[in-house]
């Protein structure tokens, strides 16, 4: 009978064995061991995989348990041939696997979409208070290199602890508004300024345009690409502004019949007198339109309304103060080229002979100046509005930004913002106030 050494295999007898599926291995004391033991000795169950790289195992307490080996049956069991393999050649399978649940592609369970929802909701709080700033020099020229210590601000006549300073300039998200109720000279005069005006946005500005007259119209949402604003540009070339002169009321081309010495042919009644509609100029319909739908757009950027028009306002069914409220509360800005009629030498002097129920002559400036947009640029020639152009939006891009907490209790009164600068001689531009909006949840 052969034996296994302690050191190696010694018999002819153990190579047959080794030929017929039995392993020769190393024992660790020096006794024999017979041959049908080693044919029918199983490899021990209790000893664990090795760690994968891929799934970690699951814990040894946690491991199912391993039914009972119970010997085959000697009647049912197939003949094997000598020379097959025998237990030394089975391998452990691996133990299962914990479940894994799967969802398909694109969607999510209710557990996950209730955390992604949280996960990306953020709670807005009023009391910080955002105030954009633009300082310039006696000559009308941007001061830059201002620090934080250089500012003071004022909240209901109080002085506030400034949070935040930056310097850094913003992207725009603007509103365009265009006048096309101005006489048709002047329309064109504004139309061949379009170039100019697609190279003073940057590319990282979104803009979008919108027209009124009687009615407002939205030519474009926002957008940063060049083409679609040159698109819109192109095919605002094509509409007509107004006739140009006073209306006809009399003479052949005027809206009454024959007449023979003022009387109308066959009729002894005196003539009847003839008044010319008043054309609507709804520029606050604009302006709320506009706002509107900047309070939609991404809150890092800064809001501006940039209103090219002659500045006249009737039959607009918002009230001027309802849409500065608007303004006020979503911390939009209003800035204006002021051309035509509102570009002339001491145009805004007249505005105080406003009669009640005929409109305003021009309140560009009003809503410029409490909004903080600075002043109104007043031009006449082609060159002049080009050059308003790049001036207005550098300085909405680079204004001063300061930031506070307030300790103003909560509510919807309205807080008056006040903003001096320690240097002489310096004009500051910033709104009046602001409306605080209730907390809310954003998404």
């Amino acid at each position: 009978m052969p034996f296994v050494s302690s050191r190696k295999c010694v018999s002819v007898a153990s190579v047959a064995l080794l030929l017929t599926g039995t392993l020769c291995v190393p024992a660790l004391h020096a006794q024999s061991v017979p041959a049908s033991t080693a044919q029918t000795r199983k490899p021990p169950q209790d000893i664990p995989d090795a760690p994968s790289s891929v799934q970690p195992p699951p814990p040894q307490d946690k491991l199912p348990a391993q039914p009972p080996a119970t010997a085959p049956d000697s009647a049912s069991a197939p003949s094997r041939p000598a020379d097959s393999p025998q237990q030394g050649d089975q391998t452990q399978s691996p133990p299962p696997m914990p479940p894994v649940q799967t969802v398909p592609a694109g969607t999510t369970t209710g557990q996950s979409a209730a955390t992604k929802e949280q996960l990306y909701k953020f709670v807005v709080t009023t009391n910080f208070v955002q105030v954009p700033v633009t300082v310039k020099d006696h000559d009308g020229r941007l001061v830059d290199g201002l620090l934080s210590k250089d500012f003071v601000v004022l909240e209901n006549g109080k002085k506030q602890q400034l949070s935040f300073f930056t310097s850094d300039p913003f992207e725009l998200s603007v509103a365009l508004v265009i006048d096309l109720g101005m006489p048709d000279a002047a329309v064109q005069k504004v139309n061949q300024t379009f170039p100019a005006l697609i190279g003073a946005f940057s590319p990282y500005d979104e803009v979008s345009v919108y027209t009124y007259s009687s009615t407002v119209s939205q030519v474009t949402d926002f957008t940063g690409a060049t083409q679609r604003l040159t698109a819109a540009f192109n095919q605002l070339k094509t509409v007509r502004g107004h006739n140009n002169g006073p209306a006809v009321l009399g003479g052949p081309l005027g809206p009454q019949g024959p007449t023979v010495n003022g009387i109308p042919v066959g009729s002894s009644a005196p003539p009847p007198v003839y008044t010319p509609p008043k054309e609507a100029h709804v520029l606050n319909d604009a302006i709320l339109h506009a706002a509107l739908d900047l309070s939609k757009r991404d809150r890092t950027r800064r809001k501006v309304i940039f209103v090219i028009s002659d500045g006249r306002e009737l039959g607009s069914k918002a009230s001027y103060s309802d849409v500065l409220r608007l303004l006020e509360t979503q911390g939009i800005q209003v800035k204006a080229v002021a051309v035509e009629g509102a570009a002339l030498p001491l145009y805004n002097k007249l505005e105080r002979l406003h009669l009640p129920r005929e409109g305003y002559s021009n309140i560009l400036p009003k809503y410029s100046s409490a909004t903080g947009g600075g002043n109104v640029y007043t031009e006449l020639s082609r060159n002049a509005i080009e050059d308003a152009y790049a001036h207005i939006t550098s300085e909405a891009r680079n204004q001063y930004t300061l930031g506070y907490t307030t300790r103003a209790t909560a509510s919807t009164a309205y807080r008056t913002i006040e903003v001096r600068v320690a240097r002489p001689n310096l004009k500051i531009y910033t709104k009046d106030g602001y409306y605080p909006i209730a907390p809310s949840r954003a998404q």
